[in-house]
């Protein structure tokens, strides 16, 4: 039975500030990785105190302007409903707790979260907020988590004519390890980024839809922002993780893969609640520089997926080198908090070495802020993990997420901050 649980009064705001920037093509070129210490006006960060108040909200505030778009603004509150609760979950290791926020009257977003928590703990439990791609039934067979309500990809095992079905239930089980994770001592808060925006360039019928109030003017979909959609979202369960006394509000990580690593990255740079960035594969518009030369482009992710960025980032396809910018600027925002990129060999189209590039350049901030960066000058070899505050991750094999890449991620984790206590 549906029964409320908990409203939620939300305080991460994201609301972009009120500046005007210089048109695209005034902005002078670039060639190099920005350094995210220059501000705009040419003058460098000459203290920790200038960065946190001067660079850092402009930062945020260029990514929004000139790639992004601005991250939808905080709900006042946010009412949880519960669907059910279960302590037989995984064979009685884990207690299945499956919620729904209700972000707003009407037809306000609802995101439905899937909480799964370790029974044998001594204490809170470190949580992983993670982004599917195909709704949360995917990541399990058990019929007790409710399909998703809306568009789904027909790409999706069991979803034909965009709409999910009890065949796609499991469908994704092998990638997502839930009985290893809680078994590590992790929780999982998992949700499908379609309950917030669905992966559409041609219709917008989301949260962009809700706050245009059914104005088609006000939501042209290729000056949408997807991507910032559904950082919106990673934000919502934040929110819902630090009211949740099973879960630790210190130890919140955000997981994506390929394009929910974006919204995962781009979450973690707006919210210091979030204490790991897991942008996995996440490439251009990600982890790989725009200025990259190998992989996909700003002119191609545009051109195949015009809902995901806002309208002025159109402005830079054949100018890369005028961004003010570049995705260490995206790294930097999340100094001196931890960040994770990892990656896979055969997967050149999300640029491997270009991640690292940013990592390389994203790390003269921590340094400055006054904590290790990354700790080496040199791209791993495969299967090494570079644990350091900034780290990296090569693996052979192709564009994926595997349950070998979530030991990985559990192994980073455990380095930034410590084991989980567990019986």
């Amino acid at each position: 039975m549906l029964s409320t649980f908990a409203v939620l009064t939300t305080s991460c705001t994201t609301q972009m500030p009120g500046r005007e920037f210089p048109k695209a093509a005034a902005l002078p070129a670039q060639p190099q990785l920005p350094d995210p210490l220059m501000m705009l006006d040419g003058k460098r960060v000459a203290s920790e105190k200038e960065w946190t108040n001067v660079r850092r909200p402009e930062l945020q505030a260029l990514f929004q302007h000139y790639m992004y778009g601005a991250i939808p603004p905080a709900p006042a509150r946010v009412q949880v409903q519960v669907i059910g609760q279960y302590a037989d979950f995984l064979g009685g290791k884990a207690k299945l707790k499956l919620l729904s926020l209700v972000t707003g009257p009407t037809n306000a977003p609802r995101i439905d979260l899937m909480l799964v928590v370790p029974n044998q703990r001594t204490n809170r439990a470190p949580v992983f907020v993670a982004l599917n791609f195909c709704g949360n039934q995917t990541l399990t067979d058990d019929p007790r988590v409710p399909l998703p309500r809306g568009w789904v990809p027909n790409t999706c095992k069991g979803c034909p004519e965009y709409k999910a079905t009890e065949a796609s239930r499991g469908a994704q089980a092998a990638d997502w390890p839930l009985a290893e994770i809680v078994g590590r001592g992790y929780a999982l808060a998992a949700f499908y980024h379609g309950d917030v925006d669905p992966d559409r360039a041609d219709v917008s019928e989301g949260i962009y839809a809700w706050l245009a109030k059914g104005d088609a003017t006000k939501n042209p979909p290729a000056n949408r922002g997807t991507l910032a959609a559904w950082a919106w979202g990673v934000h919502r369960c934040v929110d819902y993780v630090l009211s949740d006394p099973d879960l630790d509000p210190k130890h919140i990580a955000a997981l994506g893969h390929s394009r929910n690593g974006k919204a995962a990255l781009l979450a973690a740079a707006f919210d210091e609640r979030i204490g790991i960035a897991f942008p996995h594969q996440a490439g251009c518009g990600g982890s790989a520089p725009s200025r990259g030369k190998t992989g996909e482009s700003v002119k191609a992710i545009n051109d195949h997926f015009p809902h995901w960025f806002n309208a002025e980032f159109k402005q830079f396809n054949d100018a890369t080198e005028r961004l003010p910018f570049d995705q260490t600027c995206l790294v930097a925002l999340c100094a001196p908090r931890s960040v994770l990129f990892s990656a896979a060999q055969e997967d050149q189209w999300a640029n491997p070495a270009g991640q690292f590039e940013v990592l390389q350049a994203a790390d003269p901030v921590y340094r400055f802020l006054g904590v290790e960066g990354l700790e080496t000058k040199q791209m791993p070899p495969f299967g090494k993990l570079v644990s350091s505050r900034l780290g990296y991750y090569i693996r052979e094999g192709k564009h994926s997420m595997t349950a070998d890449d979530w030991k990985v991620f559990m192994d980073y984790a455990d380095k930034q901050w410590g084991r989980p206590a567990a019986y």
